[in-house]
């Protein structure tokens, strides 16, 4: 094991992880430290701000949707190179879905495999010696896991730091760092969450000043200090890539793909081509498979509608070569978009789905879906797992077996139905891919 870790966790979503999480990253780089940063979960907008801040890709970490050998593998990606390994949780310290032990997708799973102790931030507004009794619940909720220390967020007043931080001198988890209510370090959030690293202003500004907080704010030392566990030597099994010579979309529509899946597809000599939708441009023809990622066109419809050598580059490319589109691109590769105002644009027309971001309705959690077809996902009864995160609305009728691309569950086995679509060599979904098919099928298998 190398690399030392630690988990930044809370006990409920926005309670300011992110914030300590990224000012512990500023200010440990500007020290010097080989740090990289990690994200527990299915999410692809925070570790964009960690590569930002750190210049290094940030892994997802996800004791659910990876197996075993993915999740070390993907744990030894994060720690290559590092001496420290902060990763950032999502939702509560605890928060899953109902598995066995090790498998919920919670923080306390990755802090437990890695023995990476839990730096715990609580939202302290709106209270004082009780936040105590929170830390205390969190940190003896489950025995395999340390609470080391604690950073408060939104610290009222001298008094009001004092307050808390009788209460927690009562249970003994020290306190590593102090945040005062500052909302001028908040960052822009958007439907999905944070506005995404490449579209925020003055983002260098902003990551100096969570640098300066960091310094002034956290107690470095101890915080490096606390980290402990390690991650695996070596690596094990990745995603195998659709292609080899993979032309994938991106732009400030088109930004989710998972580092790992990126990691894998590059180790099994695949070469990614990318090129950009809002400007205009096709998929290159000397590409063997197209990938539009999941982002935001739902914010660029009218420019993605306008783009007609991007959509007829598209078109064209299809006819010959396999297209697939997760999410956002999903939609893109559909009859059309309608955006929040309520203006249909016309898309590429490759699927027979239209969609809506008129009537927002929250769609989330891991998928298991079985491939109901050969495609460039895998062979028919592949079993894939991912996760779907949007507020689109379907405005067509749901697929069924014949064109669908995958019947699906949730996590915990409830069955959903049909999901996705395929017609020739196009595909997509919602859900966005986690975990595949690890090396590509053989003749003889």
């Amino acid at each position: 094991m190398s690399a030392r870790g630690l988990v930044v966790a809370a006990p409920r979503s926005s309670s300011g992880k992110t914030t300590v999480t990224l000012a512990l990253l500023t200010a440990l780089r500007r020290r010097g430290v080989a740090v990289r940063g990690a994200k527990c979960g299915p999410d692809y907008i925070d570790p964009a701000f960690h590569e930002a801040a750190t210049g290094h890709p940030s892994i997802n970490l996800d004791s659910f949707a990876m197996p075993d050998a993915l999740l070390d593998t993907a744990a030894a990606l994060a720690g290559q190179d590092a001496d420290l390994v902060v990763a950032e949780g999502s939702m509560g310290l605890h928060d899953g879905i109902v598995a066995r032990e090790g498998r919920t997708g919670a923080n306390a799973d990755i802090a437990a495999r890695y023995g990476w102790p839990v730096l715990l931030v609580l939202d302290v507004s709106g209270a004082a010696q009780s936040a105590a009794a929170v830390a205390l619940g969190c940190a003896r909720y489950d025995p395999r896991i340390q609470v080391a220390g604690v950073v408060l967020n939104k610290v009222a007043s001298p008094r009001h730091r004092r307050l808390v931080e009788a209460g927690l001198t009562r249970i003994g988890i020290p306190v590593l760092g102090v945040m005062m209510r500052d909302a001028g370090l908040i960052l822009p959030e958007r439907h999905l969450g944070l506005v995404q690293a490449g579209e925020t202003a003055d983002l260098l500004e902003r990551l100096e000043r969570l640098a300066d907080l960091g310094e002034s704010s956290l107690d470095l030392d101890a915080i490096v200090a606390l980290a402990g566990g390690g991650v695996p030597e070596g690596t094990g099994t990745l995603p195998w890539p659709p292609g080899q010579r993979i032309a994938v979309a991106q732009d400030a529509a088109f930004s989710f793909l998972y580092p790992h899946l990126v990691a894998g597809w590059r180790a099994a000599g695949a070469e990614l081509v990318p090129f950009s939708p809002l400007a205009d441009e096709p998929p290159p023809a000397d590409c063997d498979t197209c990938w539009l990622p999941g982002g935001y066109p739902e914010l660029h419809a009218g420019r993605i509608a306008a783009a007609t050598r991007f959509l007829d580059g598209l078109r064209v490319f299809a006819e010959t070569r396999p297209v697939h589109g997760e999410c956002g691109g999903y939609m893109v590769l559909g009859q059309s978009l309608e955006d929040a105002d309520g203006t249909a644009h016309a898309m590429a027309g490759l699927l027979p789905v239209a969609t809506s971001h008129k009537a927002r309705k929250l769609h989330l959690g891991y998928r298991v879906a079985t491939l109901l077809a050969d495609g460039m996902l895998g062979s028919a009864g592949a079993r894939l797992v991912g996760h779907e995160f949007h507020y689109a609305a379907e405005l067509t009728q749901p697929p069924g077996p014949e064109e669908a691309l995958a019947s699906v569950t949730d996590a915990e086995g409830v069955v959903l139905g049909c999901a996705g679509h395929r017609r020739g060599r196009v595909s997509g979904s919602f859900f966005h891919l986690i975990a595949g098919q690890t090396r590509r099928a053989s003749a003889s298998d």
